[in-house]
């Protein structure tokens, strides 16, 4: 088993930017800067950048990405609902990875899981379009075996469990039960050759819960990371989360 690989979402660093340059994110002055976030995150050893381009822009903005595309040195994971206007932006850059995500323009994040089960005629032909430009494909679902067998029968690469519910789980039980969760539908990713990863919600505290899912290759962490670099910098925070990676044994 390989090391823990760390991909950083650096939405959030688009969203301070907004904060105060929404009506010209492209002006000389707009910081902070995607480019140079994602180069300090590269350095302290991240092994992808993670940018969720949402359908109404609240903080990646279609530029971002494509500079991320031409300027980053390890990989560009691209988190995107199923909609043909962020479909056509995909399949023009390229990225190296697409994370299939639900999008409500409500919600203040991505809350739960993609329904793969009951979306499987919308998704498949955005998957295939995807593969044959040479995109790995990873679904974000809920921990359930359920959504792992229709990922499954898709042909996608990956899934990402959605670990939101067990970060957040506010009594024993419930931390319990989610942990099963996350460990059965780990187990029967891995079985059916699925790379697995996961994501939402994991900090430093929490970190020790996900080592004890098994079969895991790579996790997506942002706000975590971008809130502690407001403390100690964006390079320590990223070095601080490999290091309570390290020693996780699959």
């Amino acid at each position: 088993m390989g090391d823990l690989r760390l991909g950083v979402n650096i939405d959030h660093v688009a969203t301070l930017r907004q904060a105060r340059y929404a009506s010209m994110p492209d002006s000389k002055n707009a910081e902070p800067d995607i480019i140079a976030a994602a180069a300090i995150c590269e350095r302290a050893g991240a092994s992808g950048i993670v940018a969720h381009l949402r359908s109404d822009r609240r903080h990646m903005q279609d530029r971002d990405v494509d500079r991320l595309r031409q300027n980053i040195m390890t990989k560009l994971n691209l988190e995107m609902g199923n909609t043909p206007e962020i479909v056509d932006i995909a399949l023009k850059i390229v990225p190296d990875e697409v994370c299939l995500v639900p999008e409500k323009r409500e919600e203040v994040t991505t809350e739960g899981g993609l329904d793969v089960v009951a979306q499987r005629k919308e998704l498949e032909p955005t998957i295939k379009r995807l593969q044959t430009a040479g995109v790995r494909v990873s679904l974000f679902i809920d921990p359930t075996l359920e959504q792992v067998d229709a990922a499954h029968e898709l042909a996608v690469e990956m899934v990402e469990l959605h670990t939101g519910k067990l970060a957040n789980a506010f009594s024993e039980k419930i931390e319990k039960q989610e942990l099963e969760n996350l460990q059965a539908a780990a187990k029967a990713a891995s079985e059916f050759k699925l790379q697995v990863n996961a994501g939402h919600g994991i900090n430093y505290t929490n970190i020790g819960l996900i080592h004890k899912i098994p079969n895991l290759t790579e996790l997506n962490i942002g706000h975590s990371i971008i809130s502690r670099a407001m403390l100690v910098g964006l390079e320590d925070a990223v070095k601080q989360m490999l290091g309570a990676m390290e020693d996780y044994k699959g």
